[in-house]
């Protein structure tokens, strides 16, 4: 892909009567609608135009909802498979947390053991605490209000709370502006995902400027993730690795980048696979604007 100058009056068109930035991608789609050819405006901002096609496509189905007053059935559908999922992939926390109260209640657990004992019934609980905030997450994405509050970020600062401590290899001082709580929660799910069997040789992170964009890269060498199943991983209806409930793969992460007017992607060959997010290099919300509660903006999933 050809880098582009970086040209930072693309990112904001010109202020409205509500002073609010405008989203990157509704730029792109407006300036379709307005005449211009999907492959030019695709090659201006760097992305695909198969994806800018889904955005056009997106923007007037959502806009016919509204004007119809009849929302997207696959939507609905979609939406209250999710929910169900998540309900289903809540019980195992649950049902953990609940067996060892009950054990520590009755005094059952020898003292020597009672540490132990009290370590698992936190991490159950911890589990339980995480699964919540993503469900409140995802409800925000659903109705287009995940609030996004964005200020420059290291990417490599983030990577130290990731499993195995990794560094990023390339690009670790780039500013990206971004959430920090939701972008570390992006980053887990991408690190997670890029360690699934079949066990890779080694995976490492990136972060590189491409045109109007900032791409962060998970990069999975060996073993590469079939496309079939990285396809699979944007849909939150698949069963975990043990087989004891549900995941939501990627759509999630999927919905946070949204948020921040970028979007997720894969990409790969026989011997690699790389997950990658991409953000405006000059962020596409106002900071002013949000608050500091936990979970939602503007942003909706294309």
């Amino acid at each position: 892909m050809t880098d582009l100058p970086k040209r930072p009056h693309q990112l904001r068109s010109a202020p409205t009567s509500t002073s609010e930035p405008v989203d990157p991608r509704v730029s792109m789609v407006l300036s379709v609608l307005g005449g211009r050819a999907v492959d030019d405006v695709a090659r201006e901002w760097s992305i695909d135009a198969t994806l800018l096609h889904r955005w056009v496509r997106d923007f007037l189905v959502a806009g016919s909802s509204v004007v119809t007053n009849r929302p997207d059935p696959d939507e609905a559908r979609q939406r209250d498979r999710f929910l169900a999922a998540f309900a289903h992939e809540l019980r195992t926390p649950v049902a953990v947390a609940k067996g060892w109260a009950m054990v520590l209640s009755e005094g059952d657990v020898p003292e020597d053991e009672v540490t132990e004992s009290m370590e698992r019934l936190t991490d159950a609980l911890t589990r339980l605490s995480e699964h919540i905030l993503d469900i409140e997450l995802a409800t925000s994405a659903s109705l287009g209000r995940m609030r996004v509050n964005v200020e420059p970020v290291h990417v490599a600062e983030l990577c130290r709370a990731l499993a195995g401590n990794p560094e990023v290899r390339d690009g670790g001082d780039l500013t990206v502006y971004a959430d920090p709580r939701l972008l570390a929660r992006v980053l887990r799910d991408l690190w997670a995902t890029a360690h699934q069997e079949p066990v890779p040789d080694r995976v490492d992170i990136d972060v590189v400027e491409t045109g109007s964009w900032h791409e962060i890269r998970v990069v999975r060498e060996g073993n590469p993730i079939s496309p079939m199943v990285v396809k699979a991983l944007f849909d939150p209806f698949d069963a975990n690795d043990d087989a004891t409930g549900v995941t939501v793969g990627l759509y999630l992460a999927r919905a946070m980048v949204v948020a921040h007017g970028g979007f997720l992607g894969a990409e790969g060959d026989d011997q690699t696979t790389v997950l990658l997010a991409r953000l405006p290099r000059e962020p596409a919300l106002d900071p002013e604007s949000s608050d500091n509660e936990p979970g939602s903006d503007k942003g909706g999933n294309p």
